[in-house]
């Protein structure tokens, strides 16, 4: 029973980090309908710009982890900006219904390049701002890391509501989400908004890697695997709900600890992905999503 709560807990720090990376898919997938499959490099690179700043290569430690926190997710956002401006913009210009799917892979593979170059290709140990000791939480042991990042990933999805919801500049943001067209003939600057929802979705995702990276190695290969599965977790969670991709997280997170310790690390992906298609064939806008309803 012990065993079992340990993979639990295990598995909702991991899904948690599949829930921040699902909820930056849900931003800009509200304000354009267009999704950045970069998502899982904007993590990684994320991860990597914070250990150059709190580790020892690059002549570092420069800051703390606290500090360096803020610098890495104003360089997600920086780098958020870059994809929408280069890959989603014009192939939303154009209408184009694919381009931007392509851009934006074109860019992650990029960007996956240019990190093995700046860091090279083997996987590197982020220093941990925490005890690694673990405590007892109802029998189980659990590191302080995996209650920091639990209580990290609610804390920065419930800012991003919150800000959403009370500030000017986020209720533009839903505005854009429920209507596009009618935000623009509102003096809204749908153009900006949609910027604003790619640089907040790559903070989110360098967030999250800042956050992850201290229980796992951090490398350039890092980000594509969580970001397939991040991608998985939206879909059955629902592209419409933030609740969603927390359920749903956490869902993907304790199936691939469990089925990794009792089967085989080699199936431990395979419960999330049967899932994946079980939604899609049942309910395919996702367990929360709501399905969209087109006039005719």
């Amino acid at each position: 029973m012990d065993i079992l709560l340990q993979l639990v807990f295990s598995g909702i720090a991991l899904g948690m980090i599949y829930a921040v990376i699902a909820f930056g898919y849900q931003l800009t997938f509200a304000t354009s309908g267009t999704l950045n499959f970069g998502q899982g490099e904007a993590l990684m690179l994320g991860a990597l710009v914070g250990l150059s700043l709190v580790g020892n290569i690059h002549g570092g430690p420069y800051m703390s982890y606290l500090l360096a926190i803020p610098v890495v997710v104003v360089f997600g956002a920086l780098q958020g900006m870059l994809v929408e401006w280069i890959g989603v913009r014009p192939a939303i210009k154009i209408k184009s219904e694919f381009g931007w799917i392509m851009s934006t892979i074109a860019l992650a593979i990029i960007f996956k390049n240019v990190a093995e170059n700046i860091w090279g290709k083997d996987d590197l140990t982020f220093p941990s701002p925490l005890s690694s000791t673990p405590f007892q939480l109802l029998g189980a042991n659990v590191q302080p890391m995996q209650v920091a990042v639990v209580g990290g990933a609610l804390a920065i999805m419930l800012l991003v509501e919150v800000f959403n919801r009370y500030s000017i500049y986020g209720k533009a943001v839903v505005a854009t989400a429920n209507d596009r067209d009618a935000a623009g003939l509102m003096g809204i600057n749908t153009g900006m908004v949609i910027t604003f929802s790619y640089a907040l979705s790559s903070a989110t995702a360098a967030f999250a890697g800042v956050l992850v990276a201290p229980l796992t190695l951090t490398g350039a290969t890092m980000g594509a695997s969580l970001g397939l599965k991040a991608f998985a977790v939206a879909i059955i969670g629902g592209l419409t709900s933030g609740l969603g991709a927390i359920v749903g997280g956490l869902i993907l997170g304790v199936a691939e600890t469990t089925t990794g310790y009792y089967l085989s690390t080699g199936y431990k992906e395979v419960p999330g992905l049967l899932l994946l298609l079980l939604v899609l064939a049942v309910k395919p806008s996702g367990l929360f999503g709501k399905a969209a309803i087109k006039k005719v």
